[in-house]
């Protein structure tokens, strides 16, 4: 445009004729300089580093290498082919690199489903010192990684079961029912030691503080009973509860293993599907996890007395069973109480069920006109009668969590463990 017009001006001012012809040659050789140093030699390598495989609703990283083989100074924009799930096109980063230097950029993706990403190629653009002229390397990185239930979480508390700490995790310390567990060795006293167990007799013969270490009953089955049925798809935080049932059944499995519990799982909605037979075996959180790799809901009404008809089959030892559903309504209750109290007279029977985070917001919102005292009043009801909930399972002798979707894990791990030292299983 700058040539155009100045060769315009020309017609008006002859003198200008000669400047402009001799920018434009100026502007021609630069342009050519330009591409001879950038297309002169294969000057830039990239490969993008990719997880074996990704944490379902974690932040996972992904690693791109970038090499520069020139020998000046070159500016990068690099936009990297994203899985489909994301429908994300303006992905792009911004970065420069010195002569013949390396250097590595993480990015985080946070996938919100379970299945299989396809990552593209990764295309990088790079500018000479110049500035004139572009070229584009393509690295052919089509890559797929599977995304399964967060084994991120199962990492995070992986050390509970034995931690004397757990507490500064947030789980809650639970003081044990009496000693209805089995002695397992006599150890050096350490700060969270319930003081009620150290061993006088062997705290004067070695002139420090020994404790009685005992260890819970152990091989006690411990089941993740999974609601795939139409109220788990709710959404929240970009996952649906189904999906936070899932990631907290992985995290718990491994919990009841370390502990020594044998750790399975079933789904069902309108049939008993995805079954994993509790048991301690090497391979058993592979078996578990690759199970909830497949797990989906189907949309249907879940059929409770299908359930309890495969529990009393299939069930033969009690067991604790950790019942993911959604109850919204008192009405919703009612239509499956029955047979929860029929499980619950064989099992250790947790409900485990979710709150409305949003309709807590609307109940602490200040109403400002009528709509909004009419929409304040209808949460407030939703609320209460969640908490109705809770009291008429607690009245047939049901146990229950009612629990925000982002700490499911947590207050499951915390009920676990409760469970486990009141010797209730």
């Amino acid at each position: 445009m700058v040539f155009a017009f100045l060769f315009l001006m020309a017609y008006q001012f002859p003198g200008l004729l000669a400047v402009s012809i001799m920018l434009f040659g100026v502007f021609l050789g630069l342009v050519l300089i330009d591409s001879i140093l950038l297309f002169k030699q294969n000057g830039i390598d990239a490969e993008r580093l990719l997880p074996e495989k990704l944490s379902n609703g974690d932040e996972n990283p992904i690693e791109i290498r970038l090499k520069n083989t020139y020998n000046y100074k070159v500016t990068l924009k690099l936009i990297d082919e994203m899985p489909f799930q994301y429908q994300k096109r303006d992905f792009e980063i911004d970065t420069q690199l010195d002569k013949l230097t390396d250097k590595k950029i993480t990015y985080t993706l946070r996938p919100l489903e379970r299945g299989e990403y396809h990552f593209g190629n990764l295309n990088v653009f790079a500018t000479s010192p110049i500035g004139f002229i572009t070229r584009r390397f393509q690295f052919g990185n089509d890559a797929m990684v599977p995304n399964y239930p967060s084994f991120l979480q199962l990492k995070k508390y992986m050390l509970l079961a034995f931690s004397n700490k757990i507490f500064e995790f947030g789980l809650k310390k639970i003081r044990r029912i009496g000693h209805t567990m089995e002695f397992e060795q006599i150890k050096d006293y350490v700060q969270g030691d319930d003081i009620r167990n150290i061993n006088w007799k062997a705290t004067a013969k070695r002139g420090q503080l020994m404790v009685n270490q005992f260890q819970d009953e152990r091989s006690q089955p411990i089941y993740s009973v999974i609601d795939k049925g139409r109220a788990m798809k709710m959404p929240f935080n970009g996952l649906s509860l189904l999906d936070y049932a899932v990631n907290a059944t992985l995290v718990i499995s491994n919990v009841a293993l370390k502990k020594q519990d044998k750790a399975g799982m079933f789904a069902f909605s309108r049939k008993i599907a995805n079954k994993v037979v509790a048991e301690r075996r090497p391979s058993q959180m592979n078996q578990i996890m690759e199970t909830l790799y497949n797990l989906d809901t189907d949309f249907s009404e879940s059929d409770f007395s299908r359930l309890y008809i495969d529990v009393k089959r299939s069930l033969n030892q009690r067991s604790l069973l950790l019942l993911y559903t959604n109850f919204e309504t008192l009405d919703a209750l009612h239509r499956q109480l029955p047979y929860l109290q029929a499980i619950a007279k064989h099992h250790v029977l947790v409900v485990i069920f979710f709150e409305n985070t949003e309709l807590d917001k609307l109940t602490q919102k200040e109403s400002r006109n009528t709509f909004e005292i009419f929409e304040k009043t209808i949460a407030e009801k939703f609320v209460f009668e969640k908490k109705l909930i809770i009291n008429e399972l607690q009245k047939h002798g049901i146990q229950s969590i009612l629990t925000p979707p982002e700490d499911l894990t947590l207050n499951t791990i915390n009920k676990y463990l409760e469970i486990k030292a009141r010797g209730l299983i």
